[in-house]
């Protein structure tokens, strides 16, 4: 094996991704089985983290608050926006640390540096089926108990809606490592960051209860139509359309692109400055 360096940022190396793909399976595993493996609840902790932000909600914003919920049952729309809403947040959270936690592993062996970022979003997605199985599970119950739900054909773009989350995720993840090696600071940034953008997106409020002045600063945001198609899709209420989710794609789509040309262009020498 010849390993040379890339005369191109736009050359991704997608055969050495394939040819490394055990290693992928290694890291996903890694990721999931140990990160509870020393804990008395186990697994179980996947349905307790969106179980407790759900009770919070509810209390904070269903009942002091008294915030909107489209008329849906407040435990299934805070729900739908909790298990997307914390994709994303894996997503970027966990990729936004590649280069700082891995410094000791990139400095010794070779691999395909996006096996690290990927890998959290794999073992992102895991977590998040597990949570969407609970929330399919809240959802059934509501519907044996005649709760008006109308799910809509929305329902066969969950798929892309999840890719969407997955490349705004993995795409902003990777920029942000590949600065963080140069400026510590941004990790602050990071921290705060995410929780600051929720607030700009209808996870605890539907989009409808946004004031018309500001409905336009929120569609900006990617995330919202996805989390909008998504209670569409399940339970008929929500404001999205086929061109919102397409433009969510694209730029999601390019954030991505943007984001591996920057972490290409980083990790040729980011060992000398991590």
């Amino acid at each position: 094996m010849v390993i040379s360096p890339k005369k191109s940022l736009l050359s991704i190396p997608w055969s050495d991704l394939w040819r490394y793909r055990d290693l992928l399976y290694m890291f996903v595993k890694r990721d999931v089985v140990t990160l509870y493996k020393q804990t008395i609840l186990g697994p179980i902790w996947f349905f307790i983290q969106p179980v407790l932000t759900v009770v919070v909600y509810l209390i904070v914003f269903g009942k002091i608050a008294k915030l909107s919920t489209d008329g849906l049952p407040p435990i299934l729309f805070y729900l739908s926006g909790v298990i997307m809403w914390n994709y994303f947040q894996d997503c970027f959270n966990t990729t936004s640390k590649t280069f700082i936690e891995n410094a000791n592993l990139f400095g010794k062996v070779y691999f395909p540096r996006l096996i690290l970022p990927l890998s959290k979003v794999v073992s992102g997605l895991i977590r998040f089926l597990i949570q969407f199985a609970l929330f399919l599970v809240v959802y059934s119950f509501y519907a044996v108990k005649e709760i008006n739900l109308n799910p809509t054909t929305y329902l066969f773009l969950l798929p892309i809606m999840v890719v969407i989350m997955a490349m705004l995720g993995l795409g902003l993840g990777i920029i942000f490592t590949s600065f963080t090696t140069k400026y510590r600071d941004l990790i602050f940034l990071i921290q705060f960051g995410v929780q600051l953008m929720m607030y700009a997106t209808p996870v605890i409020y539907p989009l409808s209860s946004v004031p018309k002045k500001l409905k336009f600063w929120i569609n900006i945001n990617p995330i919202t139509s996805v989390l909008e198609g998504f209670r569409y899709a399940f339970l008929g209420v929500g404001e999205v359309n086929i061109q919102s989710l397409s433009i969510s794609f694209i730029i999601s789509f390019l954030i991505l692109l943007a984001g591996t040309i920057v972490f290409k262009y980083v990790e040729k020498d980011f060992m000398d400055t991590v």
